[in-house]
């Protein structure tokens, strides 16, 4: 009887979802198209576009009930890759100035729009994330990819909070 008392409690909460992220979705949207985020950086991360597009896509579908489509969706985000810097901080040494850190920072215009009325207001408008890293530490490989991965972490967020948060 224990279990299967136990067994109903769990359905039923497993059958309630409520997120934390804030974010108000209208009932009537069922569908977000996200397009490849177009790379237009002077500096260009060769991987950067795919990576970004992709972590949006997934933060869209472990955050909402919203389904991804390639054309024909309801409200639809494109991207496109402004800005990518790599630049010296926290210089030290007044006689010879050396960087103590260097900062990561990646720029993204995003311009969302919807076909659906509700509190998802559509919008163009530009992110920009960083990462400060240890001066002389090259940026490449496995290392540049972890880097990119935060930025990109709090960029998905920004952009999906601007779209269904409005706090």
């Amino acid at each position: 009887m224990k279990n299967l008392l136990f067994a109903c409690i769990v359905l039923i909460l497993s059958s309630c979802s409520y997120k934390f992220n804030g974010a108000s979705i209208p009932p009537e949207l069922k569908t977000v198209e996200v397009p490849v985020f177009e790379n237009l950086a002077p500096l260009v991360d060769p991987t950067l576009s795919n990576t970004l597009t992709e972590a949006f896509m997934t933060r869209i579908r472990t955050q909402s009930k919203l389904n991804i489509s390639k054309n024909g969706a309801q409200a639809k985000f494109e991207g496109k890759i402004t800005d990518y810097d790599i630049r010296p901080i926290a210089i030290q040494d007044n006689t010879k100035p050396v960087a103590g850190a260097t900062r990561l920072t990646i720029t993204v215009m995003v311009k969302y729009t919807t076909t659906v009325q509700g509190n998802s207001k559509p919008f163009e408008q530009s992110f920009t994330a960083f990462t400060d890293y240890q001066a002389g530490q090259p940026l490449a490989g496995a290392y540049q990819q972890s880097l990119n991965k935060k930025i990109i972490d709090q960029l998905t967020e920004n952009i999906f909070n601007a779209a269904f948060a409005q706090w």
